[in-house]
């Protein structure tokens, strides 16, 4: 790293709650909780189908000086949804400042290129763990291959997930910082390390999530073919946010249902 070993134990100087604080006061936000689960919706499909169905209202309490937080309702659980926070150092930007702001549980639902030729596209990738090839994660946990989601999360999430009907598969993603860059021989050796897909935020979230003992679920929506084949990047319905929906809401289910049981 370029200034030496790294301390991740050692707290932050600069605080998301500091930050936060004084975007309230700037912007006179109220000081109540955001939604208890929230949503990262990269490619910001879901934040215009909910905008354009008159279904999403701006929250009030949301004080990020970068993005806008929608909140809305579906099948009886509330949710706060942000769209198009792309890549892991913007993900993981939002995510601080999410749990910062009373969030419990946050959901990622990104796009990602097939990498290993599971299924025709477009499907769904409940990630449990991705190949660290960008930046962030490594401010937050030593070096490793790797960063993995919370096993204890994987099997309650998948079985909701699976029983949507919806294609629904569980493994590994490749997250990488340049999407430009995703060469030939890059591809081959995340597929040699299992990678079935590759997106862009997972590896540093799961990283925070760790890092900072908090729940994060990451799937990828695999859309394409890095636009190898004509008519690639096809989502389905609504641009796959109808299927986002019902995979937030079976997530949500599964998430209450354990958080009952522990």
């Amino acid at each position: 790293m370029p200034f030496g070993d790294k301390d991740y134990t050692a707290p932050s100087v600069f605080r998301p709650e500091n930050l936060l604080r004084e975007a309230r006061r700037q912007k006179r936000r109220l000081t109540d909780s955001i939604p208890e689960i929230c949503v990262l919706d990269p490619d910001g499909d879901l934040v215009r189908l909910l905008r354009a169905e008159g279904r999403a209202q701006l929250c009030p309490t949301w004080a990020c000086y970068h993005t806008d937080l929608y909140r809305f309702e579906h099948e009886g659980e509330r949710f706060g949804v942000l769209g198009c926070a792309v890549g892991a150092s913007f993900a993981v930007l939002v995510a601080e400042q999410m749990f910062a702001s009373g969030c419990g549980l946050l959901v990622s639902i990104t796009s990602a290129g097939q990498v290993q030729q599971t299924g025709p596209t477009p499907y769904f990738i409940l990630i449990n763990r991705a190949l660290r090839d960008e930046g962030t994660s490594h401010h937050y946990l030593p070096p490793a291959l790797f960063a993995a989601a919370d096993p204890a999360l994987m099997a309650p999430i998948m079985a909701a997930a699976t029983a949507t009907l919806l294609t629904v598969f569980e493994g590994t993603t490749w997250t990488t910082d340049a999407p430009f860059r995703e060469t030939q021989a890059a591809i081959d050796q995340a597929r040699g390390h299992g990678a079935l897909a590759v997106e862009m935020e997972a590896a540093a979230l799961y990283a925070f999530a760790r890092a900072r003992n908090k729940p994060v679920v990451c799937f990828a929506h695999v859309t394409n073919q890095m636009a190898q084949i004509e008519g690639d990047f096809e989502k389905g319905e609504g641009n796959g946010a109808h299927d986002a929906l019902t995979l937030l809401a079976a997530t949500a289910r599964a998430w209450r249902a354990l958080e009952r049981s522990s």
